[in-house]
């Protein structure tokens, strides 16, 4: 099998890794990025770095992992050019644009909309990562217009990989996402500038910064290019998971401000019930 991968960063490098491992599978990679070509060579992520028309003529499975934003401007452009059993999976992190984009596509049968649930705050070549999939979750969207023949073989490779399936409508994955991810980065980001903001000493930032700000911070040093545009397509959704957020932000600043020591405790009593839907 020959496997083609638009974008060797973290998720795309990380698929080259597992999947360059595997009997019968030749990785090739296609980047507009020369820094990441050639370090996707020198790092043994990918056989050869080759161009997007090469990639579209000689294989039997693309994968695409790029900004969202790109992705749905040039997937229709690929499901024009693919072979007849070509399979095109994309591995972005928002589903409902992107369906949309090529739901009235001739080739829509032979696109497969995914997001495996893993990565790290680090991007490009060097951040790929060994078995990152192993044990993760990976949702499948808007599955009942894919045929079964390209749904099958993605979900073989997913699983070969280490990633658990499920299926998912793409607005409801975009809703859910805004809430448990997307969310999480706003917060990171905003937590980031607050901090930088107040403490313009930036060694005693380094000095008194303990393991709960350190990992409450860690998506601050995630992509800004990645996640600007994962911002903007689910903008919708996020808008109202950060109303939401807004919302219960202003009851602890009321609480405090007001030394209503019950209130706080109650609102953080509610909050640890986080738990046991943490432990499911």
């Amino acid at each position: 099998m020959i496997i083609s991968i638009i974008g060797i960063g973290l998720i795309g490098g990380s698929m080259a890794l597992d999947l360059s491992s595997q009997i019968n599978v030749t990785v090739y990679g296609v980047d507009t990025n020369p820094d990441h070509c050639n370090d996707a060579i020198k790092l043994g992520l990918v056989k050869e770095m080759i161009s997007l028309s090469k990639a579209l003529a000689i294989s039997d499975v693309i994968l695409v992992s790029i900004p969202v934003s790109s992705l749905e401007q040039i997937l229709p452009a690929i499901l024009d050019q693919i072979k007849e059993h070509t399979v095109v999976i994309d591995l972005g992190s928002t589903k409902e644009r992107i369906c949309n984009a090529v739901s009235t596509h001739y080739n829509r049968g032979r696109f497969v909309a995914a997001h495996p649930l893993a990565g790290t705050e680090f991007s490009g070549p060097s951040a790929a990562i060994e078995s990152l999939f192993r044990g993760k979750k990976n949702i499948i969207c808007n599955q009942e217009q894919t045929d079964e023949d390209a749904l099958s073989t993605a979900m073989a490779i997913f699983k070969s990989v280490g990633l658990s399936s499920q299926f998912m409508k793409a607005a409801e994955h975009d809703k859910h996402m805004a809430y448990v991810s997307h969310l999480s980065h706003v917060t990171s980001f905003t937590l980031g500038l607050t901090v930088l903001d107040i403490e313009k000493d930036e060694k005693q930032i380094f000095n008194l910064a303990s393991t709960g700000f350190a990992s409450t911070v860690r998506l601050a040093k995630s992509n800004p290019q990645t996640w600007s545009s994962i911002f903007d397509k689910n903008s919708p959704h996020l808008l109202q998971a950060l109303d939401s957020y807004i919302k219960q932000l202003s009851l602890f600043r009321s609480a405090i401000a007001t030394h209503n020591i019950e209130e706080m405790e109650s609102l953080m009593t509610k909050a640890n019930e986080i738990k046991r839907i943490l432990q499911n």
